[in-house]
């Protein structure tokens, strides 16, 4: 059965798009395509349509991660549809905690809280920031959290 997993971000246009291709590339290095469906998602609606920031895309880009898709806002059905919903920080979990519907059957769960140390977890909005270091530090927080949930769904711990 195909587990499917969705990353959220407040816009879906710098963190959930990143961890949305990390995750991807994770599972084709694992050789488990064919067992995961992965997407990502915004809190709210100001970018739907649109493709990543271009910091975001020069990232992925800069470690041969393709990216096509573009941003989209999280709906009820998701809740119900997907197995993991990842949030990147505590307002994300917030957010979708307020959101999920009463029947929903997606685990919430912060991607940080896989593989990165306590002071590290929370992976910062880096819409904001000057340059690309903040989307790079995403990047890698991505690549930690993500390959450490794989070996924890693998293990049949999550």
């Amino acid at each position: 059965m195909v587990k499917k997993i969705l990353m959220i971000c407040l816009g879906n246009i710098c963190r959930s798009p990143i961890a949305e291709g990390v995750m991807i590339e994770t599972i084709e290095n694992e050789g488990v395509s064919a067992d995961w469906k992965v997407d990502s998602a915004a809190i709210g609606s100001w970018h739907v349509g649109n493709p990543p920031d271009h910091r975001a895309l020069k990232i992925m880009k800069n470690h041969n991660i393709n990216y096509k898709n573009k941003a989209r806002q999280i709906k009820k059905d998701d809740f119900l549809q997907f197995d993991y919903i990842f949030g990147m920080d505590e307002e994300n979990m917030s957010d979708l905690r307020r959101l999920a519907p009463p029947n929903a059957k997606a685990k919430l769960l912060l991607l940080g809280d896989f593989g990165l140390q306590k002071s590290d977890r929370i992976i910062e909005d880096p819409y904001y920031q000057r340059g690309d270091a903040g989307f790079e530090k995403a990047y890698q927080q991505c690549v930690v959290a993500c390959a450490a949930f794989l070996k924890e769904a693998a293990a049949g711990k999550v």
